[in-house]
């Protein structure tokens, strides 16, 4: 069997267009790990953050023979050049922690950074002052890091789900143990406070739109690397 694609995510709920129709593999599902198999590709959701991206890679390679890593799902602006609801491809990814570089593979130039907590307007503005940076996630540095490792090539591309200058400053509290977001605890939370409710249905709307955008470009590299063009 050639080669395939591994698409890693945070968030099930970024590949689930993607994998719809398909069943996860049941012992991955029983250590927290959504990983699925397509044709030509492998796509993996394990949770938010560094740990988690790297308990998605790990189950990728164990499930196929990897050529590729592709870091995919939902990351913020922190430059006025990139519009919530869009889809960006970085051409390299910093660790905010510890500074290192990675190169990824784009004709797009776009320096995208991966912080240890969702951002808000501060953080976003700090982080481009600081490295130039267009987006922020929370797992794109990790999986370049195990792909350079591992001698793999390496691509970031992201769904724009805000704005540099949009803030929704009860987000980061409703992170779980296990890279999970909690959505229940986070839509009550919202729906008790009704000056939120706005600025929650933008986010909402802004995420669609660009994770269906995401999939069809998935789709898309799918194809193209099951043909040998990517």
């Amino acid at each position: 069997m050639p080669a395939q694609l591994a698409i890693v995510a945070a968030l099930p709920r970024e590949i689930a267009a993607l994998v719809r129709g398909s069943s996860p593999d049941r012992e991955m599902l029983r250590r927290g790990v959504q990983l699925y198999r397509l044709r030509g590709a492998v796509v993996v959701a394990a949770g938010m953050g560094a740990e988690r991206a790297t308990l998605a890679v790990q189950a990728a390679l164990a499930a196929a023979e990897i050529d590729g890593l592709l870091s995919v799902g939902l990351a913020g602006a922190c430059s006025t050049a990139i519009v919530a609801g869009d889809l960006a491809e970085a051409s390299v990814v910093i660790d905010s922690r510890t500074g290192e570089r990675f190169a990824a593979e784009s004709a797009q130039s776009c320096v995208l950074v991966t912080s240890d907590a969702i951002a808000g307007v501060q953080e976003k503005a700090r982080l481009a002052a600081t490295y130039g940076a267009a987006l922020v996630d929370m797992e794109a540095a990790t999986v370049a890091r195990l792909a350079l490792v591992k001698g793999l090539r390496f691509r970031a591309v992201k769904a724009v789900s805000d704005a540099h200058d949009f803030e929704l400053a009860s987000l980061a509290r409703f992170s779980a143990k296990q890279g999970s977001f909690r959505t229940g605890a986070f839509a009550l939370h919202t729906a008790l406070r009704p000056q939120s409710w706005a600025k929650a249905a933008q986010l909402g709307r802004d995420s669609s739109r660009a994770l269906a955008a995401l999939t069809t470009r998935l789709r898309e590299i799918i194809a193209d690397h099951a043909a040998g063009l990517s």
